[in-house]
This record gives structure tokens, sequence and C-alpha cells, in this order.
């Protein structure tokens, strides 16, 4: 007799009043940081949950409904990257130079997170929303702003100690992370897969530099 079990996470067997959404999205966050967006499947995250398929649909109507549960998730740990390595970065009493590595901390962050959650990252960015305009609490981290606004408000610092001219400003972010963007994905789905992590530490501070200096 074949006694082997089948492999994957084990089955949920009972749920308190409420849980069953919360144990649904964190299976979708689970699909997701293993294979990006394309993963988050309803009827996985029910087998995950161990609940029968039509259960999930009281708390998710759609395979769409939860894809943008679990980005609006994704996005929030974006955030939280991104704040801890700004609370991380050097003090320096010249404002200026404050201004400076808050800037670049930012994009350590989403460079960091998006090398270590890839596929988290990947499903962050799998719907065409306009993440400037988006002012879902839930996709914001403890500061209560999202990535986005998080990048403005160091675009901000940089106008408020003289760095960047004020006739700049207009469209910094899309300039800043299209550049910290397009190095990200190039990483992670693209020909820089390859490099070691010496080429990847040396190439995002040099694109951060790049960003810096070319506002």
């Amino acid at each position: 007799m074949n006694t082997q079990k089948k492999s994957g996470p084990p089955a949920r067997k009972t749920f308190h009043h409420g849980n069953l959404r919360k144990a649904l999205l964190e299976a979708g966050i689970a699909l997701a940081r293993d294979g990006g967006p394309q993963a988050v499947v309803l009827r996985e995250a029910t087998r995950r949950a161990g609940v029968a398929p039509n259960a999930a649909y009281r708390h998710f109507s759609s395979h769409n409904d939860l894809l943008q549960a679990v980005r609006t998730a994704a996005i929030a740990s974006l955030a939280l990257a991104i704040e801890a390595e700004i609370a991380a970065a050097p003090r320096s009493k010249r404002p200026a130079e404050s201004a400076r590595e808050r800037l670049r901390a930012v994009g350590r962050g989403y460079l960091k997170f998006a090398l270590a959650e890839s596929g988290l990252f990947r499903t962050a960015f799998s719907v065409s929303d306009r993440v400037e305009d988006d002012l879902d609490a839930a996709k914001a981290g403890r500061s209560g702003l999202n990535p986005f606004q998080l990048l403005g408000q160091a675009l901000d610092r940089l106008v408020e100690t003289g760095v960047l001219p004020k006739t700049r400003r207009p469209g910094a972010e899309y300039l800043a992370w299209s550049a910290v963007h397009g190095l990200a994905y190039l990483i992670i789905e693209g020909p820089l897969g390859a490099a070691t992590d010496k080429e990847i530490r040396a190439l995002s501070e040099r694109v951060l530099k790049m960003v810096e200096n070319g506002l």
C-alpha cells in the first residue's frame, strides 16, 4: 500500500468566524510569492485553505477580486520595505545630504524588495491602475503613504533643501521610477538575471546615482 502523502501546504480544517477571508488571502499571497500574479488562482487558494471552492465566493466573487486583494497586500509590503530602508539610512547634519540619502533609500528599498520578493513585486504591478492616484490606506506602509507617495515625499525634500530646482520637480517621479523599475525587471526577468550579487549592487548604486544627478 502506498502511504505517501501528497506534497504541499497542509489543508486547514476549521476556522473561527471571519477568518476564512484572511486564510484565502494568505494562500493567495503565498501563491503570488512563489509564482507571481499568474499563480494566484482562486481554486488553488481554496484548496490550500482546506475549503470547498464555493466557500470562497462569500469573500472573493472572482479570481480578479482575489488578485486585487493580493496586489494590495504586495504594494503595502513594498511600502514597508521602503520605509525600513529610509529608517536605516545614514543621518546627516546637512539637510541637502539627508534629502539625497532619503531618495537613495527609497530606490534601495524598492530594488531590495523586487529582488527578495520577485513574485510579490510582479504581482504589485500586474494591474494597470494609476498608483499615484490610489489613496487606498490598505496599500500604504506605517506612514500612511504608498510607494509612489514615498518617492514623491523624497523628491519634495530635494526641492525644500535646494538640491532639485522647483521647475524640474513636475514629473520627476516618473523619471526616477522608470529607471529603478526598469533595472528591477532587467534583473528579475531579463538579461541581468545571471549577474552576480556584486554586479547587481554596483549597477544598483550607479542607477540610483544617475537618477539623483539627472533629475
